[in-house]
């Protein structure tokens, strides 16, 4: 059952995107200079596990969410695919092998976004109307991506962080659900709060782990009621999973921004999924994905 909001958060109801990018532990950027893609394949995958425990938070909560799975992750493990879709959740793409869009030739990313593409359609059954460049990863030197992504039957893609910052971000894009490619795709940017002048993050991630949690809920809250639109939080397997393995090899930064508070995030998705209401990406943003 989806519990109520207590009364002290009762402002008009808006229903937020709940998102996980279901990829494992050693496929982040922070790891990507100490972890090769060849050994992939020979490391523990614990994105399975973890993966299922958010299906159960899920269901407890009575929520629906999109998963924006690695094609990678869904060839080794297509029961997955199939227990995110029997469960009612929306299936997306976060690409097939978590190669950031703006290293890509316009050539290589199409090929990954239709390869992701045509093997979760085919192991889920379904259509995948949805994309998330890995890192959110595109950005005003790859704008040609939209293109791609129309061109490869996408309907929208949520890609664009609005922030500053040193691995991904637009600081100037718009905030809101837009139009780009023409007209011909729907981006919808994750979630920014606006004060002093500035865009600051609201979406999920390391930040939701690092601030205090009700420093997290203020922010999506006021956000809500002040902008009217709905939010988009992200988060992903490996976040709820205190057991995963050290990479000691990792800059002292990438370590800290991978495992800070790592084993409260369970805990506190629990909270947001009490405190707001919250559904998939298709049917929160049903109405803007409608093609003028």
């Amino acid at each position: 059952m989806h519990h109520a909001p207590r009364s002290d958060l009762a402002a008009p109801r808006v229903v937020n995107a709940m998102t996980v990018d279901v990829e494992d532990w050693f496929q982040v950027q922070a790891f990507a200079g100490v972890i090769a893609r060849a050994q992939w394949d020979g490391l523990p995958c614990r994105v399975q596990a973890n993966t299922e425990r958010f299906l159960a938070m899920f269901a407890d909560a009575g929520v629906q969410a999109t998963f924006f799975t690695l094609g990678w992750v869904a060839d080794r493990y297509p029961a997955l695919v199939r227990q995110i879709v029997a469960a009612g959740h929306e299936l997306a793409s976060h690409g097939y092998e978590h190669r950031l869009a703006h290293e890509q030739s316009p050539d290589e990313f199409r090929q990954d976004v239709r390869r992701a593409k045509y093997q979760l359609e085919a192991l889920g059954g379904v259509a995948v109307r949805g994309y998330r460049a890995p890192t959110f990863s595109i950005n005003g030197r790859n704008l040609w991506a939209f293109d791609v992504l129309a061109e490869e039957g996408y309907d929208y893609s949520s890609s664009i962080y609005p922030i500053k910052h040193d691995l991904y971000g637009v600081p100037d894009a718009p905030r809101f659900p837009h139009r780009v490619s023409g007209g011909a795709l729907l981006e919808i940017p994750m979630t920014t709060i606006r004060l002093g002048g500035r865009n600051l993050p609201c979406s999920g991630g390391g930040y939701f782990r690092l601030l205090p949690y009700g420093i997290f809920r203020a922010g999506l809250r006021r956000f809500n009621r002040q902008d009217r639109v709905p939010g988009v939080f992200y988060t992903h397997p490996w976040e709820i999973d205190d057991g995963q393995p050290r990479v000691d090899a990792a800059p002292s930064t990438a370590k800290f921004r991978h495992y800070v508070n790592i084993a409260r995030t369970a805990g506190r998705v629990r909270n947001l999924l009490r405190d707001f209401a919250w559904s998939r990406v298709d049917r929160v943003f049903e109405a803007e994905l409608v093609r003028p």
